[in-house]
């Protein structure tokens, strides 16, 4: 790999995270790659580094990540004055530069190299997604070798422009579908929680060297091996974690995600009911089920009652838990009765359906 090159000539990059989450994300990019952020919202988290190299590809709240060529906040309503500063900007761009630094991180691939060009769109717009990605092509005219062909998927290089109301960001992808697909999923369920949602929960728990940190609902395993992870990248300690579902499909999967972190407990068990002593857990993370497609609303009541209560009685005096559900009310009616108090809450959205992510502390004797 090559030498990375000193902050002073470093473009700025970016990171794509779910909307919502981009405070956590950009504290996992001050606190673990001691970055400066410069901007951070609508699922976007711009940053400097000191040094370009592959901690870049280890950043878990988010789903990519990109050099930047150029972005904005000023895009109109004109179609063909938005249209014409998508290719002016796209073309005035130090394309050269991206793709040295690019090289970097991905060392330049034997053969042909490929290349790929990806728009994305949403808002109100006069005018196409393809038009928007007929000005990025043309911004880039003469930037690749004619050696260099065009790629339907796995490019070596990708050039991405992402459009949002009035905010546009163009750059060149650095990550690739292993960011936000995670090597240790080999098994996969329904409605499974994405990786960098889970890491991004796991940041909001704290969990500390010692502490038991439980999923009570754990599905796939994807949140305790965000904190297994975690724990490992960081080098410091241990962290017990333990986990559990009623379902034997995702019990199987769990075993087979989780396989490498070996976590401490891993059972089939009935969440109303855990096999766990009073106050002897740290931390809950939980997803529990949500939406209509999985469960109807007459049931999550009374479901996320029972769960609430037992994580109440298994969690120490000033223990914290984070949830993750679709609508606020109903986990809020269940902490009701506890007396947990709320530290952090917010909206986000997970591929486009909204949901809440709320963060909670046992009351300390």
């Amino acid at each position: 790999m090559a030498r990375p090159a000193a902050k002073s000539e470093l473009p700025a990059c970016y990171a794509m995270v779910h909307p919502g989450l981009e405070e956590v994300s950009a504290d996992e990019i001050t606190r673990d790659l001691k970055g400066e952020v410069k901007k951070a919202g609508k699922g976007i988290v711009a940053f400097r580094l000191n040094q370009l190299d592959e901690r870049l590809l280890r950043i878990r709240t988010a789903e990519d990540v990109f050099l930047l060529a150029w972005g904005s906040d000023d895009l109109t309503h004109r179609p063909s004055q938005d249209l014409d500063r998508i290719r002016q900007w796209t073309k005035k761009a130090p394309w050269q530069r991206l793709l040295q630094l690019h090289h970097t991180v991905h060392p330049k691939p034997k053969g042909k190299p490929t290349y790929r060009f990806i728009t994305q769109m949403s808002g109100t717009h006069g005018y196409r997604r393809i038009d928007a990605g007929r000005m990025l092509a043309e911004g880039l005219q003469g930037v690749f070798p004619p050696s260099w062909k065009p790629a339907q998927e796995n490019a070596s290089v990708e050039v991405w422009l992402t459009i949002n109301g009035p905010t546009a960001v163009c750059g060149m992808r650095l990550s690739d579908r292993r960011m936000r697909h995670r090597s240790y999923k080999q098994e996969h369920l329904r409605a499974s929680l994405r990786p960098s949602i889970a890491a991004a929960m796991v940041r909001l728990a704290g969990a500390a060297p010692g502490d038991v940190v439980l999923d009570p609902m754990c599905g796939a395993g994807t949140i305790l091996a965000e904190q297994a992870e975690l724990v490992r990248l960081r080098g410091a300690g241990r962290v017990c974690v333990i986990g559990g579902d009623i379902d034997a499909a995702a019990a199987y999967a769990a075993a087979a995600n989780l396989r490498e972190f070996r976590p401490d407990l891993l059972a089939r068990w009935d969440v109303r009911r855990l096999p766990i002593a009073n106050e002897s857990v740290d931390r809950v993370i939980t997803n529990p089920p949500f939406g209509k497609q999985l469960l109807p609303g007459e049931v999550l009541a009374p479901l996320y009652t029972r769960l609430v209560s037992e994580c109440d009685r298994v969690l120490k005096p000033g223990g914290r838990a984070v949830f993750l559900v679709g609508e606020a009310s109903t986990l809020l009616a269940a902490v009701q009765p506890v007396g947990w108090a709320v530290q952090k809450q917010f909206r986000v959205r997970i591929l486009g359906l909204p949901a809440f992510v709320s963060v909670w502390r046992k009351r300390s004797g």
